[in-house]
């Protein structure tokens, strides 16, 4: 089963870094598999603990990727890597080993935390388009954009029939980073 989270990490200094990732969920714990190179790799192999942030605010991912990644934090309850402010529960997990792959790693983590901090009241179709669609732009560079442009019509039916204020921002912000990509391509 793979969940769509929010995961936190900190540099050799401090720094912390929000990625939305998704995290495949096994017997022993959490595998996280980050792209080569990618921040959330670096940072594992700098201070071997993250954050799983569960959060239903999909204006997170979305503005993850698109460059806003300036959520309010707060320190983790067991581990010196913070979680997000509005998570609605979080675990905190300890990279126990890698499978090291030229492209890929799986980093295999046990959870040494978990706490709820407010209920999940379920996604609307408006929430899964935005998470779909955040997925689509972080493989902008691996799709076809006939692709993309397809799975978008068909998410932007769920978005229209029940997106809130939160959701169409996200919505936005994806929309536009699909816009510039395709703009780079034509020059």
């Amino acid at each position: 089963m793979i969940q769509e989270t929010i995961v936190t990490t900190v540099n050799s200094q401090g720094l912390a870094h929000i990625a939305p990732m998704g995290v495949h969920v096994h017997e022993q714990g959490f595998i996280i598999l980050p792209f080569k190179p990618s921040t959330t790799l670096t940072n594992l192999l700098e201070n071997p603990y993250a954050v799983l942030n569960y959060c239903d605010d999909v204006r997170v991912f979305a503005g993850c990727l698109t460059g806003r990644r300036d959520w309010p934090l707060q320190p983790a309850e067991h581990i010196p890597v913070p979680r997000l402010t509005n998570a609605l529960a979080h675990t905190e997990v300890k990279l126990t080993h890698i499978d090291d792959d030229a492209v890929r790693p799986k980093l295999y983590c046990t959870a040494v935390h978990t706490a709820n901090h407010a209920p999940f009241m379920g996604f609307n179709r408006a929430q899964y388009a935005v998470l779909e669609a955040a997925i689509l732009v972080s493989r902008l560079h691996l799709l076809p954009i006939a692709k993309i442009n397809a799975e978008l019509d068909y998410l932007r039916i769920g978005l229209e029939k029940t997106a809130g204020e939160r959701e169409q921002i996200a919505w936005s912000w994806l929309m536009t980073a699909i816009e510039d990509f395709k703009q780079q391509g034509l020059s």
